[in-house]
């Protein structure tokens, strides 16, 4: 997309925003632009999900407008200056709400959108989430240039160049930890040098002298975990020293506040020197334990239940991920990325992909003439082979009901058969998160060689794709499902018949069109609903 469409973009979604004194903040991950909103009521969500560039829109914690891969990068950066131009101009107006107006406006939102979303526990999954997704993009160029670096090594070829590369990709897996305290004391509310100070203890060389619990420490010992514990305990600690108050919480008491004439002296040094020493005398133990228990467990059970393992992963994913829960996976592949050098998680978790796009080719041959189904899937169906699977789950297979379980049908099916091949000690891994589908191939690694990693995740695909399809085609619609949905569009049949009278008989019979997100539709003036049905 070049500069002038990305402007484009940013300027067609900003007003639909309710513009920018709406817009609180403005950040992307992968696929998506997220954004924090002052009125949420004056979001236009159905003109939003019009505009071309906009696969789907998604209501979290933020409110998530998906663009996809690499257009995200380039739209953002234009939707932050367009905010900020428009704050300037906007700078002198006269407000039309007083401060306590906006307070209480902003009190009752923020209790709504609590009420809706805001459980504890996907709270905290939120927040590892924001710890490790902007990490994702160092991830992928690191696993990228590694693969590259290992077929060069296999094939013996630039051998004056591989150990340039190695160093490159190795780089930022060695100091992760640091860039994880960093985030997580910045997610906590801390300073975020002080959680990347602390974690840094982990990977330094020097631990290697210390002793603690009867063995010696060894350099990266606990890994992402443990930076995480070290953070947040650093951020308690900083919180503490300047103020009283824990993170999340209300302001308690005054004691303990380092007097403010020497704050910049003794709360840095007491925050680094107290979440320092239990680290390395209590954290660095305690995480190496628990990564190394992941590790062993995630092997375990692929060794040993793989067909099962990856049936039940593949099948569960898609519904995971309407939940949030998978951000709680995002840890845990990193721990295995550190460990063995790949998840061998993530090709299984892939599988849902396959299932939703063998799933979507199946929609689109039964709804042969649901010309706006069908244009949804062949505008969303090439970002659904690269592993963004957005637009096909909110834009066809979740409003329709039974085919997004036959979508989950087709993912467990392909990680049934990646986990068998895991189990007969044929295991497929990745060297970084955030990719799938056909992105997922040059981050691809395994224990047997890179041909017979590549085929078995191929074959997952391939298998996914398929009984994802078939699974849709004979059992993803009801008798009567199919009689509502398979309808051609009002458009055309206001082409097909221009006078004022009725077609006559014999002339092919035309339907309106189906909107795929509201499931409405308009027939001789009447409105009627189609409702998901459910499995």
């Amino acid at each position: 997309m070049a500069p002038d469409k990305n402007r484009a973009t940013a300027a067609a979604i900003l007003p639909l925003v309710g513009g920018a004194q709406n817009v609180t903040s403005v950040a992307h991950c992968m696929t998506r632009l997220r954004l924090g909103l002052a009125d949420r009521s004056l979001v236009q969500d159905e003109a939003l999900k019009a505009l071309p560039a906009v696969m789907g829109v998604v209501e979290d914690d933020t409110y998530q407008i998906v663009l996809g891969p690499g257009t995200v990068a380039r739209v953002t950066p234009e939707f932050e200056a367009m905010v900020a131009e428009g704050r300037t101009e906007a700078a002198p107006a006269e407000h039309t709400l007083t401060a306590e107006e906006l307070a209480a406006q902003g009190t009752a939102i923020k209790e709504a959108r609590k009420q809706k979303n805001a459980t504890p526990f996907k709270l905290f999954l939120r927040r590892i989430a924001n710890i490790f997704v902007p990490l994702i993009p160092a991830l992928i160029g690191c696993g990228i240039i590694a693969g590259i670096n290992g077929l060069l090594v296999n094939l013996e070829w630039l051998p004056a160049i591989t150990p340039a590369l190695a160093a490159i990709a190795s780089g930022f897996m060695a100091l992760i930890a640091v860039f994880v305290g960093f985030n997580t004391a910045k997610e906590f509310g801390g300073t975020p040098i002080l959680g990347g100070a602390v974690a840094a203890i982990i990977v330094y060389a020097g631990v290697a002298n210390i002793t603690a619990f009867g063995q010696k420490l060894s350099p990266g010992q606990g890994g992402v975990l443990g930076a995480l514990g070290a953070a947040v305990l650093a951020t308690y600690i900083e919180k503490w020293c300047r103020n009283g108050v824990s993170p999340g919480r209300a302001k308690s008491r005054a004691w303990g506040r380092v007097p403010e004439a020497v704050d910049v002296l003794v709360t840095p040094t007491l925050t680094v020197l107290i979440s320092g020493l239990v680290t390395i005398f209590g954290l660095m133990f305690l995480a190496g334990e628990i990564s190394t228990g992941i590790g062993t467990a995630a092997n375990w059970l692929l060794d040993n239940t793989g067909a099962f393992a990856g049936l039940v992963l593949g099948g569960l994913f898609l519904p995971l991920v309407m939940l949030g829960l998978h951000q709680a996976l995002i840890p845990i592949h990193t721990t295995l990325i550190e460990q063995q050098g790949y998840t061998v998680l993530l090709p299984i978790l892939a599988m849902a992909g396959a299932g939703q796009v063998g799933c979507a080719i199946a929609v689109f041959k039964r709804l042969k003439h649901n010309k706006s189904i069908r244009t949804t899937i062949k505008s969303a169906l090439p970002a659904g082979f690269l592993g963004v699977g957005e637009p096909l789950i909110y834009g066809v297979s979740l409003p329709l009901g039974r085919p997004f379980v036959t979508a989950c049908v087709g993912g467990a099916a392909g990680g049934a058969f990646v986990g068998f091949f895991s189990m007969i000690g044929d295991k497929v891994g990745s060297t970084a998160i955030g990719p799938s589908g056909w992105a997922l191939f040059p981050l691809l690694d395994g224990n047997k060689g890179l041909g017979l990693t590549i085929a078995i995740y191929a074959g997952g695909l391939l298998v996914g794709y398929l009984v994802g399809f078939f699974a849709t085609y004979f059992f993803g619609f009801s008798k009567q499902m199919l009689t509502d949905l398979n309808t051609d569009t009002a458009e055309d049949a206001a082409a097909a018949h221009t006078g004022p009278e009725p077609a006559t008989v014999g002339e092919p019979a035309k339907a309106p069109r189906l909107d795929p997100d509201t499931g409405t539709a308009r027939v001789d003036g009447t409105e009627i609903t189609v409702r998901a049905v459910e499995p």
